[in-house]
């Protein structure tokens, strides 16, 4: 969730003064990419995985600080709800075989993080979604204890004016059933929690981060049809990835007024294709006011005229409270800075192999469309990029996405024909092994032949337990029980039979 803030509460002069601090930062920023002094190395990805706490019972369990205790590793870390914990991976190359070395210690790091918090009476559930959270666990006694947390809910609740409104309906779970409709509010951001993800990391360089960013955000639809795997929030069956327009109204601050009014949503799509990185630090400036306007004593014109490498606190503070699905990054690393695109639009789970499957696809794809002749973006609309990644969230792989030169498509048969063979490509421009590539590469085409993704494989469970005379909490629970049992076996989703 970013930095810690001790501050409990703000003043007037603090969000002046902090204003002025990012413009002072923006300011650097520009210098330093005129420049072009930031660290160049070869590829690399880096990975987090956020992760849920059950019970014996399948229940959330309200357990991060002893399960932290327990695991005793620096590479996993707290989460916003307290049945939230992440695993974060250090950057790694791209190359070789180091994308299965990868899937190996990440496999390792779970079961032995799985091993120990089975110690203090809990579980780690690795899906988009906790389908077994509801709304009795929306309450305050639920945030993490970092006291970050609590205020960061205050100043969302505080800037929106109101409690936080949960609206959605989906498609009928089975044939010849209703569409279920979810219609709750909120006093806390708790709901934000439910939302796990697998964020995706790609150093660059900034002459090149926005061809990169640009094609993430044109297959951000492609990559959530395919990896859905958050069809049930709050007991109803509801988008295949609910997890994207929750997190979107859990973190809205805008009142209906404003809403009206076209102020834009702090969890954001974009509006426009980008010419370069600054293009997206300036709007996040420009459009947002501070949520967490904590202002250090740093002058980074100083630092950088000093040869040294400027924190740009405020920049990344300001930048951290703004949700993009794909979202700049600047970060200092000892005497060096540099530049990353953090892809944010993948659910966590359902296994560690489909986690991988899911990063080789989009870290392939968007090279091979990064460096295209006649770049995807110069040939669709923007607001159809956005649009597709609604409909991949709705109907996920049996959704309808339009794409240049196709048309309307269904994704399994848009990424068979055409962007399988992309992936590989960029894979190969990687320097990635061979048998690597087509391992995981092969993942993502039987998801397309079998039609089954974690969302379907969900949804058909559940389904099928009803049918079979089971309330909704019993199928619920006995859903993810077997669906933790899947996971550990590290067979990737497709694999599962209903």
């Amino acid at each position: 969730m970013g930095d810690s803030v001790s501050a409990q509460s703000f003043t007037r002069q603090d969000r002046t003064r902090f204003r002025a601090q990012v413009e002072r930062c923006l300011e650097a920023l520009a210098k330093m990419l005129a420049e072009g002094q930031f660290d160049a190395s070869e590829p690399q990805l880096g990975l987090e995985i956020e992760l849920n706490l059950v019970d014996d019972g399948g229940e959330p369990s309200m357990s991060n600080e002893e399960a932290l205790e327990a695991i005793a590793s620096p590479a996993f870390q707290s989460e916003l709800g307290r049945f939230n914990i992440e695993l974060n991976v250090a950057p790694r190359p791209l190359d070789g075989d180091s994308i299965a070395e990868l899937e190996k210690a990440l496999r390792n790091a779970f079961a032995t993080a799985d091993d120990r918090v089975r110690t203090v009476g809990s579980r780690l559930a690795m899906v988009g979604m906790l389908p077994t959270l509801n709304e009795h666990h929306f309450t305050e006694k639920w945030l993490s204890a970092d006291p970050r947390y609590g205020l960061l809910g205050r100043q969302v609740l505080s800037a929106r004016g109101e409690d936080i409104e949960l609206k959605l309906e989906g498609p009928p779970l089975a044939e010849g059933q209703q569409p279920e409709r979810l219609d709750i509010v909120c006093d806390t951001i708790l709901p934000e929690a439910a939302c796990t993800s697998v964020q995706l990391h790609l150093q660059l360089q900034p002459e090149e981060f926005a061809s990169y960013w640009n094609s993430a955000q044109a297959i951000a639809g492609v990559q959530v049809a395919l990896a859905a795997n958050s069809p049930f929030f709050a007991g109803r069956a509801l988008w295949h990835e609910t997890r994207i327009p929750m997190f979107e109204q859990t973190t809205d601050t805008r009142s209906q007024e404003l809403k009206n009014q076209g102020v834009r949503p702090r969890v954001w799509f974009g509006e426009r294709w980008i010419t370069s990185i600054f293009d997206l630090f300036e709007e996040n400036s420009r459009y947002f006011p501070a949520l967490l306007p904590v202002s250090t004593d740093e002058d980074p014109f100083e630092v950088l005229a000093a040869g040294g490498a400027p924190e740009l606190a405020e920049l990344r503070m300001h930048n951290g409270t703004i949700y993009r699905w794909n979202r700049p990054i600047y970060d200092k690393q000892g005497d060096g800075y540099h530049l990353r695109l953090e892809n944010r639009v993948l659910p966590a789970g359902p296994t560690m192999a489909d986690v991988m499957a899911d990063a080789t696809f989009y870290y392939g794809l968007v090279h091979s469309l990064a460096h295209a002749d006649r770049p995807l973006w110069t040939q669709m609309t923007f607001d159809a990029a956005d649009e597709n990644l609604r409909s991949a969230a709705r109907d996920g792989i049996e959704s309808r996405l339009y794409w240049p030169e196709v048309g309307w498509v269904g994704p399994r048969e848009l990424v068979l024909r055409r962007l399988l063979p992309l992936a590989a490509e960029g894979l190969d421009a990687y320097g990635v092994d061979a048998e690597v590539r087509d391992r995981y590469l092969n993942i993502i085409e039987q998801r397309c032949l079998t039609g089954r993704n974690g969302a379907t494989w969900q949804r058909a469970n559940v389904a099928a337990r009803e049918a079979a005379g089971e309330k909704r909490p019993q199928a619920l629970h006995g859903m993810l029980e077997e669906y933790l049992e899947r996971m550990h076996t590290g067979e990737p989703v497709h694999t599962w039979d209903d």
